[in-house]
């Protein structure tokens, strides 16, 4: 029958090429918005200062970029998985990013989701599947997405 791993990763390979699901929207807040600018010292006015932001090509205050970024973990929770995919796992970790780019502003106050696609699906030794989905945070309402991102993650198998 093989491991658990050798078997997560004849399911998720079966699934490379296709979307794995779209998520929930979320709200990007002023708040959230202002709490990341403390959190990174990035304090750039066209991100906390909505009088002054209102006068840039933007018509207001957006979101650090790397907020929308830092949310992927927070969007992807909510992108429908079968639970048979991860059958046996112990831990989940980041390995990295081979591809971002940030291609719209996100405006406070609008909301976004994710949707993913699974890319590539690896073994990885005995215990590891490694899979690369391209992760794509949309605008509601707005034809292009705030950013698109090829993440890696592995998934280690008791």
């Amino acid at each position: 029958m093989g491991s658990a791993a050798e078997q997560a990763y004849e399911v998720n390979k079966a699934l490379e090429g296709t979307e794995e699901g779209v998520g929930e929207w979320f709200e990007i807040t002023q708040d959230r918005v202002n709490a990341f600018a403390d959190a990174t010292l990035d304090h750039q006015f066209i991100h906390v200062d909505p009088e002054r932001a209102k006068a840039t090509p933007f018509g207001g205050p957006i979101a650090h970029g790397f907020l929308t970024l830092s949310l992927l973990v927070h969007l992807d929770k909510s992108i429908p998985k079968a639970p048979e995919r991860f059958a046996g796992a112990v831990m989940g970790v980041n390995y990295g990013l081979d591809k971002v780019r940030f291609i719209s502003p996100v405006p406070v106050g609008s909301r976004v989701r994710a949707r993913s696609e699974i890319t590539e699906v690896e073994l990885k030794g005995g215990d590891t599947v490694q899979m690369k989905r391209t992760l794509t945070v949309e605008i509601e309402g707005t034809p292009k997405p705030a950013l698109v991102a090829e993440w890696i993650a592995r998934t280690i198998y008791g």
